[in-house]
């Protein structure tokens, strides 16, 4: 007899399938029984977990972002030199963990709905608030300790974050325009221009 699995397992097993779907028709022509074909699952064990589509768009939603800001946090957070976080977070996010196309299209369809949906603005903006003050943080510590008091931590924070939300729009749009590997580099030079006694930590070498 097979093992039950448990409410958690059929819960990422739904997610999964969600984001499959999502990156393959869009957020607005995923439905519960396109999930459920995909996950292998009954439409009862959907409805079991999660009541509604939008319950489970709004899960699957909080596991991307989830997902993705516990490895940023856990770099920012770290106890090394505020120059090796940043070079850290730099191969995090051009990681291919990060930058799988699945992933990166589940991404931008949420955003995109995001200002018509007020629910899935309220989760992307509380985590990217999260994200961007912790990295003003990091920034600030190594304007502090570097010697670099003529920067803005808030100003570079916002310029390094749109940069790295473009960079990424392009990687999954224009993949044959922009490689990883160059996409990694445009982010790595706006760093080292900023602290360019820092630039071998920022590369990794430090």
């Amino acid at each position: 007899m097979s093992k039950i699995k448990s409410k958690e397992v059929r819960q990422e097993e739904l997610i999964a399938a969600t984001m499959r779907c999502i990156a393959r028709v869009g957020l607005s022509a995923t439905t519960l029984q396109m999930v459920t074909r995909e996950a292998g699952l009954s439409l009862g064990i959907a409805n079991l977990h999660f009541q509604s589509k939008e319950n489970l768009l709004r899960a699957t939603l909080e596991a991307v972002m989830r997902e993705y800001h516990s490895g940023q946090f856990a770099i920012l957070e770290g106890e090394v030199s505020p120059a090796v976080r940043l070079g850290r977070l730099l191969d995090f996010q051009f990681s291919a963990r990060v930058t799988n196309r699945e992933k990166m299209s589940v991404w931008f369809a949420y955003y995109g709905e995001a200002s018509a949906r007020p629910m899935y603005q309220k989760i992307c903006a509380s985590m990217d608030r999260l994200a961007a003050n912790k990295l003003e943080q990091v920034l600030a510590a190594l304007i502090s300790t570097g010697g670099y008091q003529r920067l803005d931590a808030r100003q570079l924070a916002t310029g390094y974050l749109a940069m790295i939300d473009g960079l990424w729009l392009s990687l999954l749009v224009a993949p044959r325009s922009l490689t990883k590997k160059n996409a990694k580099h445009i982010a790595a030079t706006y760093l080292i221009d900023a602290f360019p006694r820092h630039r071998e930590e920022l590369l990794g070498r430090g």
